[in-house]
């Protein structure tokens, strides 16, 4: 039965005990409303948190509403919140993805410190995290990338892992559970939906026990992880180094016949740096390209001869970067900008996200500089008339004081062709004149 398994997993993985204050993230699905039911029958003490992010109009307040009706009859709290999420994808150009996980645990985070609760549970099972591991294997990943979702991050707990979505549904459906199906799970639109509806389906004709054989391919790999990342930080003593606010990993101290790239992938890991940056980084390694730097989220890591030099990243780095004709990919701060070459007649759509930029290729002057924005910049913002200044320009959009310390702008023989983010300059916009196209997307790493 769903319920004694439940118990037993959340026993012998110590996600929580009956003393425990848990937050369920409810979004109105059956993986969360079964998730929700269990916690209740269990008699768990729970809070129920449901987000409305306002993407799917009426079919986001019906979830809502469905939501309310069900907590009310279990007589637990609920905490429910309506996001503009559309307007901060907007703002920041990253994807709904992203931002939908920023603003949810953001809230679940501000939650738990004004209510109690020290546990928040979410319904991830087991075929998520078959599907997260080919996600990642696609995208390009290290080991840690391949052992699925995990059970405990933190004060996260996912207490359905044991379980498959069709487990799930037909305890739903014996037990007369209320839940809603999201209309965009079925969409090809997004590469989790192409690996649920398209790839595993697929391998099922091949091998019916797939799921099964999935979980325990996981769990190996989770234990293989967990060797290598203890047996990383046994080697972290002698290869890095740190001196006030500078880290040093000084590749040379690895080794003979240990995977040098692999070791740097693990080491440097634990500042955020991931998959292509770090193999762009030891390939500037090998060919000693001193001075070159390569971001994550939060650090800089800047090659020193033979060594790598790790800080965090000043809000004041006035960093500058140049695009040649041949830039197909330059990191600067905490994002990294793709460039393409596209002719006219080969571009889709004029319509882009404000975190990708269309310029009239033949109009630039290389080398582009990227740099960040001081007092004093001008620019004319497409869709405006006459100039105006970049620090009047941030004011008026309503940006906030860390990310104006944030703004790059994107230069053409010292004209501002994209305020980088925001908006492109007019001198620069596509018209009818137009034959090539410089495509710049901006992604946050």
């Amino acid at each position: 039965m769903l319920t004694d398994r439940f118990k037993d997993y959340i026993k012998s993985n110590q996600l929580l005990s009956k003393d425990d204050k848990i937050l369920l993230a409810v979004s109105g699905g059956v993986d969360s409303m079964v998730m929700l039911h269990l916690f209740a029958r269990c008699g768990y003490n729970i809070g129920v948190a449901h987000c409305n992010f306002l993407l799917r109009k009426e079919e986001s307040d019906e979830d809502e509403i469905m939501v309310k009706r069900e907590v009310s009859k279990l007589n637990v709290p609920l905490f429910n919140r309506q996001f503009n999420t559309q307007g901060v994808m907007d703002r920041t150009g990253d994807s709904v993805q992203i931002v939908a996980r920023e603003l949810r645990y953001n809230w679940f985070a501000e939650l738990s410190k004004e209510h109690g609760y020290n546990i928040i549970a979410i319904a991830h099972h087991a075929d998520d995290s078959i599907e997260t591991f080919f996600i990642n294997l696609f995208r390009g990943t290290g080991l840690n990338g391949l052992t699925g979702i995990h059970s405990i991050n933190g004060k996260i707990v996912r207490p359905l892992l044991f379980s498959s979505r069709k487990e799930i549904l037909e305890y739903a459906n014996s037990n007369k559970i209320c839940y809603r199906e999201d209309s965009s799970n079925k969409s090809t639109k997004y590469l989790r939906n192409k690996i649920r509806l398209g790839l595993i389906p697929r391998i099922k004709e091949i091998s019916p026990k797939f799921t099964d054989l999935m979980g325990g391919n996981i769990h190996r790999l989770t234990s293989a992880q967990l060797y290598i990342t203890k047996s990383i930080e046994v080697m972290r003593k002698n290869i890095e180094s740190t001196d006030g606010d500078l880290i040093t990993i000084d590749p040379s101290k690895i080794e003979d016949g240990y995977p040098t790239d692999f070791i740097i992938y693990e080491l440097m890991n634990k500042y955020g740096f991931k998959g292509v940056v770090i193999t762009d980084l030891c390939k500037s390694l090998e060919r000693g390209s001193t001075g070159k730097r390569f971001y994550s989220h939060k650090y800089v890591a800047i090659i020193d001869r033979s060594k790598i030099i790790i800080s965090k990243i000043d809000e004041d780095d006035n960093c500058e970067v140049e695009l040649t004709e041949k830039s197909t990919k330059v990191y600067c701060g905490n994002f990294v900008l793709h460039i393409e070459h596209i002719n006219i007649d080969n571009l889709d759509t004029l319509r882009q996200p404000e975190n990708v930029a269309l310029l009239d290729r033949d109009k630039l002057k290389f080398p582009l500089k990227l740099r960040k924005w001081s007092n004093g910049d001008i620019f004319t913002p497409i869709g405006m008339v006459g100039h105006k200044k970049v620090s009047d320009y941030l004011i008026n959009s309503k940006v906030s004081i860390a990310e104006k310390g944030r703004q790059f702008i994107l230069l053409s023989n010292d004209q501002i062709t994209w305020l980088v983010g925001r908006r492109i300059d007019s001198d620069f916009k596509i018209d009818t004149t137009t034959e090539n196209v410089l495509k710049i997307t901006k992604e946050i790493l």
